[in-house]
């Protein structure tokens, strides 16, 4: 049986899960009657909620007589790290592109690095029956991007189809015939090599890692020579060719359809998961204890941004969540950064109890908080951080700089403009994108688009779509105005009462409720200055034996401003957490005590003084 190795990669929300549930119906993956849930391979709850790809999955089809393993991979780059893995296991890659929003940073993030690995794509424009598409205009902005990411003639020489996943079909002409995906699987067969099998015994890198309750580590890759069965005895060895561990393999999973089923053997050029290692991670080569030679691994792109993760040491600890100590927090850490090779993990020097952890952007972060929070940690999280460089030459401060392309109404383009040049960023290009809408490009510092996207949909409300790629490290561009505002502290601990939310709104906007619980030190609102101010809102009515009957009627408090995770984050200072239980995010001063606070307020004026 031959054997067809590719990735569907494409901008985020063009449609590649869609269109990699319309494969597996069509190649009878499914039973006809057989219930299947949209997005099948969106199998992570976070996924299904945000409508994003977090994590590389695999699945196969058998058409014909040729099986064709399948990659679903993540557009955002954010999640670069599982790309750059992913596509070391495949030979060719179908690139999806939305017929109307053509291709865009993250289709450009993730080509470019399959244009580096030598792939020869293949170009389907998806969504063909959108009102807006406008295909030929889209179908030259690709030629043009794989010419900017320096493609070479062959790879220039791409096959195009046009159709649409949602309705399941495509064909080399835009009008159709609308009848199914065999154009598709026919050009897969013919355009895409099969793979590439080696001489000799049994080599594989390992590309990405899991855990399994009662298989344990599971490490996935693709067979480079040889074959490999349960029970064989096989070796890992790093990059550098050291030897980690002999172990013996326990089960060799290959992917059939969304299953993974156990086989006795697995040939070289198919994709299969392995397990019975127990030290080996990605990037590491599993092979016969007579190869000596590692496979070279890609290099990944480095971390821009890092946030203090810290044990919860509130009034509260302990209330919401099952897992609270440091020990559970460092474990949990070090095994995402062990999965998770875009994610790296370092012990505070100055504190034991807090990790550093660096990633490749906000929302790679929020994810995994958002992970935590739903396995019941509890946590306080400092504000995101950028990573910064030195050059080794000049000694000069390097910061990471991101292009941002931010498609927008005509009308709301100004304050856009306005917004990003006050967070230092320079306007590279500025165009009409069709229908009264304008693209901006940007070339913007990482640490001045921390919190901005939630800003950005205010000002336009809401027709503004941002994204953003990492672009470069360039010289460190001066300080960039943070919040303007002071905050509203809590001066004690108890349930929160509309009497005292009613009288402090004055001062600034809410953000709890009445008969929300807090304590001393706990952030409750926004003040409308730029000081911070200590506020009792626990104090109740004091009650006399005369009332004015109606009285109380009349207390009409604002709706307070509700926060998300992200938006926590971004809006704190540096002398603010988020704390993050399974049921609650609250935001708090780092020091509760207000004695401690003016003491680390006043080392940090005479440290600003003596820079």
């Amino acid at each position: 049986m031959s054997i067809r190795n590719i990735a569907i990669i494409a901008h985020v929300d063009h449609g590649k899960t869609t269109l990699v549930d319309a494969l597996l119906k069509q190649a009878g993956a499914f039973r006809e009657n057989q219930r299947v849930e949209a997005q099948a391979m969106d199998s992570n709850d976070l996924e299904r909620e945000r409508g994003i790809t977090i994590l590389a999955k695999c699945t196969s089809i058998l058409w014909h007589d040729t099986r064709i393993n399948i990659v679903d991979t993540p557009g955002h780059a954010d999640f670069g790290g599982e790309v750059e893995r992913i596509l070391n296991m495949v030979d060719g890659a179908i690139v999806l592109v939305d017929a109307s929003e053509g291709p865009l940073p993250q289709t450009k993030f993730v080509v470019s690095k399959a244009l580096k690995q030598g792939l020869r794509p293949i170009v389907a424009i998806n969504k063909i029956d959108r009102p807006d598409e406008r295909h030929e205009a889209v179908l030259n902005e690709i030629f043009d991007l794989f010419a900017a990411l320096d493609a070479t003639n062959e790879q220039l020489d791409f096959p195009v189809l046009y159709g649409s996943g949602r309705d399941g079909w495509m064909a080399t002409d835009p009008s159709g015939p609308k009848k199914d995906l065999v154009p598709l699987f026919e050009l897969v067969v013919r355009h895409v090599p099969p793979p590439t099998v080696e001489e000799g015994p049994f080599r594989l890198l390992a590309t990405t890692l899991e855990a399994d309750p009662y298989l344990g580590r599971i490490l996935t890759g693709r067979i480079s020579s040889g074959s490999v069965r349960p029970n064989q005895t096989i070796k890992a060895i790093s990059r550098d060719g050291d030897l980690i561990e002999t172990a013996r393999v326990t089960k060799v999973l290959a992917f059939r359809g969304l299953e993974r089923t156990a086989v006795d053997v697995a040939e070289a050029g198919d994709i299969v998961a392995i397990a019975g290692i127990t030290q080996a991670t990605v990037a590491d080569t599993l092979c016969d204890p007579a190869v000596d030679t590692p496979f070279l691994a890609q290099p990944i792109d480095p971390p821009t941004l890092a946030m203090m993760f810290r044990i919860n040491d509130g009034p509260f600890a302990g209330q919401e969540g099952d897992k609270v100590q440091s020990r559970v927090i460092r474990d949990r850490l070090l095994k995402e950064g062990e999965r998770n090779v875009a994610i790296r993990v370092s012990e505070d020097a100055n504190n034991k109890d807090a990790y550093e952890v660096a990633g490749r952007g906000e929302l790679q972060l929020g994810i995994l908080i958002e992970t935590m929070r739903r396995e019941g940690f509890e946590l306080t999280v400092s504000r995101p951080r950028v990573v910064m460089k030195v050059d080794a030459i000049t000694r000069q401060k390097l910061e990471p700089i991101e292009e941002v392309i931010i498609d927008v109404d005509e009308a709301h383009s100004g304050i856009v403009v306005q917004k990003l040049s006050e967070r230092r960023g320079d306007l590279q290009e500025m165009r009409p994108s069709g229908g009264g809408r304008q693209r901006l490009v940007f070339h913007v510092p990482t640490r001045g688009l921390i919190g901005y996207h939630g800003e950005l949909l205010t000002d336009t409300r809401g027709t503004a779509v941002m994204n953003r790629l990492f672009h470069a490290y360039a010289p460190f561009k001066g300080e960039i105005a943070g919040r303007r505002t002071g905050v509203l502290i809590s001066n004690g601990t108890g349930e929160a009462t509309a009497y005292s939310l009613f009288y402090l709104q004055d001062r600034g906007a809410m953000l709890i409720d009445p008969q929300t619980r807090v304590y001393a030190g706990m952030i409750i609102g926004q003040h409308t200055r730029d000081n911070d101010l200590v506020v009792n809102v626990v104090q109740g009515k004091k009650l006399t034996n005369v009332r004015a009957s109606g009285k109380d009627e009349n207390m009409i408090l604002t709706p307070p401003m509700r926060l998300s995770l992200e938006q926590a984050l971004s809006y704190i200072t540096d002398d603010e957490l988020v704390e993050i239980t399974p049921k609650s995010i609250r935001l708090r001063k780092r020091w509760l005590d207000p004695n401690e606070r003016k003491k680390r307020g006043r080392v940090r004026e005479a440290e600003k003084e003596a820079v």
